[in-house]
């Protein structure tokens, strides 16, 4: 499994380090000749939103970024990552960047994840929300979902912090800041079924 990291500006590298904890082959993306690379999912990581929505377009990413997300490949989106997923059309939900203002710019507390039947070991069964801990930083958040396809995964304080539309996931916070793997396990584990429902067809 190869994972494609957009690292045109954030925490991307914080993202390679899990996945290399996963024994999972990462490359990044700077330019339309790292993206032409054969990949089974994609990350964009944190950062400045409108900063990186600039430079897809300057280098020619945005619509082939769009394109393949569309046509299915996997793709988690964390924090500004959430943003660009809803900048691109490509997941139905209405997004408030920036939500907690600059006093509350960075809080950590630990809130129910849905892993749905994707639980690991260390949940309950059968499947059912699982205590996570969350780190954001001036994050955004989920105002309204926009499509019956959007699938809440967390809220915290009345807010959706985490959604999935098919192989899209996206959170508000950040668990590549954190030494739980989990929700990166539950990303890779999109990306294997896309796999196999790649080689099934």
């Amino acid at each position: 499994m190869r994972i494609a990291v957009l690292a045109l500006q954030g925490a991307f590298i914080e993202h390679e380090q899990m996945l290399s904890r996963l024994g999972v082959e990462v490359f990044e993306v700077r330019q339309l000749a790292d993206w032409l690379q054969p990949k089974d999912g994609l990350i964009i990581p944190g950062g400045e939103s409108t900063t990186m929505t600039k430079l897809l377009y300057e280098l020619g990413l945005f619509d082939p970024v769009k394109q393949a997300i569309e046509a299915g490949l996997p793709v988690f989106g964390t924090c500004a990552g959430l943003i660009l997923l809803s900048t691109l059309g490509t997941m139905a939900v209405e997004v408030v960047r920036n939500a907690y203002g600059r006093q509350l710019g960075s809080f950590s507390v630990e809130a129910p994840f849905d892993f749905g039947s994707q639980s690991p070991a260390s949940c309950p069964l059968p499947p059912a929300p699982c205590p996570l801990l969350m780190t954001f930083i001036r994050a955004p958040y989920i105002r309204r979902v926009l499509s019956e396809d959007v699938r809440v995964l967390a809220e915290v304080d009345g807010r959706i912090v985490a959604a999935r539309q098919g192989n899209q996931l996206a959170t508000a916070f950040h668990p590549e800041l954190n030494d739980d793997t989990r929700v990166h396990e539950y990303f890779l584990d999109m990306c294997r079924n896309k796999m196999s429902s790649t080689l099934c067809g």
